[in-house]
């Protein structure tokens, strides 16, 4: 009888702790703090077993088949002026927002009138969150971001590029999501991070020495080497041992990271280099008003008027690059790279094509009397009477 009761005891005792015991792991639970770097995302955003995101940002495509990306630049506030640019050819456009008190609520109109066939894309004005979200809230699927010195700058243009897990972007919605990319395959939020294009530019000595580091960061696209304020930052300019290192320094790191290097336009023939930033629409609308006014001129001479059976002019071309890139300098380095063109390009040309192209660059010198001594001295070099 004792041996049952035993039984009967010890069997009631072990049903109540079994049954204590989830409570008492409960009870734990609780008492343990969440970490988050303990809690596996989820897979909401995930694109079903074996398909691969569609890439739909035009920008990113080109990218992708190996390059070269080109951006055109817009300084301008007139949507007019936006659209001409967006469909010149461009892969997208780079709206400048660093240095043009353009406001993002007309930056917003531009894009919603014009969403492509160029991509959107904006340089912010530094590495914030604020500035980046309006972007790409804005609809923006390229973000150029300057004067990146560390890598933790780098790390915070990531965080506010990117949807988690791998930024923090916030789901804020916008124009871009619900207007511009909303019937993108595969959906928005679904692939968004493999569509955007993120480029940092190197544009200091800092910059320089932590580029390397930078490059490797997850989700950095390309590293733009900055010819202008690499030039302001470090004291030399292009052609100069000091200067072209920096340079080299900034493409191998991107190289090396097996990112996409970037630079002016002109450095196009340049190895390493896949991605550029064209020029701005004043600069485009100059060229073209010269090489149209050229044209108009070769064919009023071709038809008796102004001088029966004229040659057609050679120097059409150089001269609508002169005017583009020195008619109002906003870029050193590219009116004096314009410069060299010319003089070189001279050379070869007729008497009275070397008179034009030399007249037009002493119109240059007289009017930028800041940069008067080496614009002369390029020409000079080149074999091109300034004189």
């Amino acid at each position: 009888m004792k041996t049952k009761q035993l039984t009967f005891v010890a069997v009631t005792i072990g049903f109540l702790l079994g049954a204590l015991a989830p409570a008492a792991t409960a009870q734990q639970a609780e008492d343990t703090p969440f970490r988050a770097a303990d809690f596996e995302y989820g897979d909401r955003f995930r694109l079903p077993d074996g398909q691969a995101p569609e890439i739909w940002n035009p920008a990113k495509r080109k990218l992708l088949e190996g390059g070269p990306m080109v951006g055109g630049t817009v300084r301008a506030t007139d949507p007019r002026t936006y659209c001409a640019m967006a469909a010149a050819g461009y892969d997208f456009i780079w709206v400048e927002m660093q240095h043009e008190a353009i406001s993002w609520e007309q930056v917003a109109r531009f894009w919603r009138t014009c969403p492509g066939p160029a991509a959107p894309g904006a340089r912010v004005a530094y590495a914030d969150e604020r500035e980046i979200q309006h972007a790409t809230d804005m609809g923006a699927a390229v973000i150029v971001v300057p004067t990146v010195d560390s890598v933790e700058e780098a790390q915070e243009a990531v965080n506010w590029t990117y949807f988690p897990p791998l930024g923090r972007r916030s789901a804020g919605g916008g124009q871009g999501a619900s207007e511009i990319w909303n019937n993108v395959p595969g959906g928005y939020r679904q692939t968004w991070n493999d569509n955007v294009v993120l480029i940092l530019m190197i544009e200091t000595l800092e910059g320089v020495e932590n580029a390397r580091e930078i490059a490797r960061i997850p989700g950095v696209t390309g590293l733009f080497a900055a010819s202008g304020d690499l030039g302001n930052f470090s004291g030399f300019g292009e052609g100069d041992e000091e200067y072209e290192a920096l340079i080299t320094e900034v493409a191998t790191a991107a190289k090396d990271a097996g990112i996409h290097a970037c630079a002016p336009l002109r450095w196009a023939n340049r190895p390493d280099f896949t991605c550029f930033q064209a020029g701005t629409e004043a600069a485009n609308i100059r060229r073209g008003v010269a090489a149209e006014l050229q044209q108009a001129a070769e064919r009023y001479a071709s038809t008796g008027g102004g001088g029966a059976g004229r040659t057609p002019s050679e120097a059409g071309a150089v001269l609508a690059n002169l005017t583009a890139e020195c008619g109002s300098i906003t870029y050193e380095a590219d009116c004096y790279a314009a410069v060299e063109s010319a003089a070189s390009a001279a050379g070869s040309m007729s008497d009275s094509d070397q008179a034009q192209i030399s007249r037009r660059v002493r119109e240059i010198i007289a009017a930028n009397p800041g940069q008067a001594g080496r614009i002369r001295e390029i020409a000079a070099e080149g074999g091109l009477d300034v004189r």
